[in-house]
């Protein structure tokens, strides 16, 4: 099935942690039109992932509405996001999901199984997708016997098994060296040429991003940018990942230490202050720990 559009209209999404509110999504709006590539990228805390969920069907939005094809997904009961899930999206997870007792052939079946296909044909269609993917010599070996990138093959494999129209890959190349994630970045884009699949993904890595049509920057929950891959070249050359996360950082100390003096000059009540300063606490410290997995000493 050829990619769908997918609409996504002042979008909120609000996490719960006890007593914490944390909004992930402050009225994102979005229009991905059929077959198209897209990335999105951003500091981690963002709202990345949380975007990603809900146009799968994995978590329910707060409020607003995401549309893909005819479908409004924010409005499907939970028997129909079950359903929606196994027909209309695939999903590609940094973490594989590969089922470690099952062989290649035997994980890319396994999406078959679920859906009702016949023993017959779904054979002939694993023989197609592994050689979609370049691995039908390894259909026989276990996910530990893959290299990353290879399993990674495999989960692609999984994804688009079931015909999905659309494609959702979230840090497909994180955990992956940079040959590796150049040579996932090439199977997506062979699947979003050669089979008009819509695809979105999230990734940190700005080389892999752009392959897409269109790169979409994120930050506090809204689509701040969007640039086309020539732009984010520029982009790239001025300004490292890293340098914008510290400059994250920095702004964010600013607005903590305007909320301060709001506080104290009784512009905004004791909730709001309150409410406000977890919000951009809990940002700063996911940024501030991404500094520290990629080995940079965070700005205080």
């Amino acid at each position: 099935m050829s990619g769908l559009n997918v609409n996504v209209r002042d979008l909120i999404k609000i996490h719960h942690t006890g007593k914490i509110e944390v909004q992930a999504l402050r009225g994102l709006n979005l229009e991905i039109s059929a077959g198209e590539l897209v990335s999105i990228i951003g500091p981690s805390g963002s709202g990345k992932s949380s975007l990603l969920n809900i146009i799968g069907g994995l978590d329910k939005a707060t409020a607003g509405a995401v549309t893909v094809g005819d479908q409004i997904v924010t409005n499907l009961s939970v028997r129909q996001l079950v359903d929606f899930r196994r027909k209309m999206v695939g999903h590609i997870f940094q973490n594989l999901n590969l089922i470690p007792t099952l062989t290649a052939q035997e994980n890319v079946e396994f999406s078959l199984v679920a859906s009702g296909v016949k023993r017959n044909k779904r054979k002939e269609r694993v023989q197609e997708l592994l050689k979609t993917v370049g691995l039908e010599t390894r259909a026989q070996h276990r996910p530990e016997e893959l290299s990353g990138g290879e399993q990674q093959r495999i989960a692609i494999a999984s994804a688009i098994a079931n015909d999905a129209p659309v494609i959702l890959a979230d840090e497909p190349t994180g955990e992956l060296d940079t040959a590796n994630a150049r040579l996932i970045a090439e199977y997506l884009l062979k699947i979003n040429k050669d089979l008009g699949k819509t695809i979105i993904m999230v990734t940190h890595d700005p080389s892999i991003a752009r392959i897409s049509n269109r790169i979409l920057r994120i930050e506090d929950g809204i689509i701040k940018t969007a640039l086309t891959p020539s732009e984010a070249i520029g982009q790239e050359k001025t300004v490292s990942y890293v340098d914008q996360i510290k400059e994250r950082i920095m702004e964010i100390n600013t607005q903590l230490t305007q909320i301060d003096s709001d506080f104290r000059t009784d512009k905004i009540n004791g909730d709001e202050y309150v409410q406000k300063r977890q919000n951009l606490k809990q940002i700063r410290d996911s940024l501030k720990e991404e500094c520290s997995r990629m080995g940079v000493i965070p700005p205080t």
